[in-house]
């Protein structure tokens, strides 16, 4: 498979599984208001762009790496929390674990694909 496709459906599964876990975030009650979303629906429509619209070029790249560390960042916060065995327990928190799971694999290996992309991208550079 090319790796433009690759890193295409690499970064709207991310996209699709941070939108999950915002809604476990918010039906576990480990997100408490509603503001949250205004921050996060803007950055999931630039990933959303920088994924589908930017052609092949240094600032998808850039996007998607941004996006995917930022994916990473919000696994490696939960999984730090000391309530994380707590929510497991809870319903929805075996569907909520294997959401951070599959963000964590989905957001790693975009953040692979772009760098591989990105270091491509300056070897054909003169």
């Amino acid at each position: 498979m090319k790796e433009n496709v690759m890193i295409t459906i690499s970064s709207l599964i991310s996209i699709v599984l941070t939108t999950f876990h915002l809604a476990g975030d918010y039906s576990l009650g480990i997100e408490k208001g509603g503001k949250a979303i205004f921050v996060v629906v803007p950055i999931a429509v630039a990933f959303l762009y920088g994924t589908l619209v930017l052609a092949d070029r240094w600032p998808r790249y850039i996007v998607i790496l941004l996006g995917s560390l930022l994916g990473l960042y919000a696994v490696y916060i939960h999984a730090s929390s000391s309530r994380i065995g707590e929510i497991a327990q809870s319903s929805g928190g075996n569907f909520f674990i294997w959401t951070l799971i599959a963000l964590g694999v989905s957001s790693l290996f975009s953040v692979i694909l772009s760098g591989r992309a990105m270091w491509n991208l300056r070897r054909r550079q003169p």
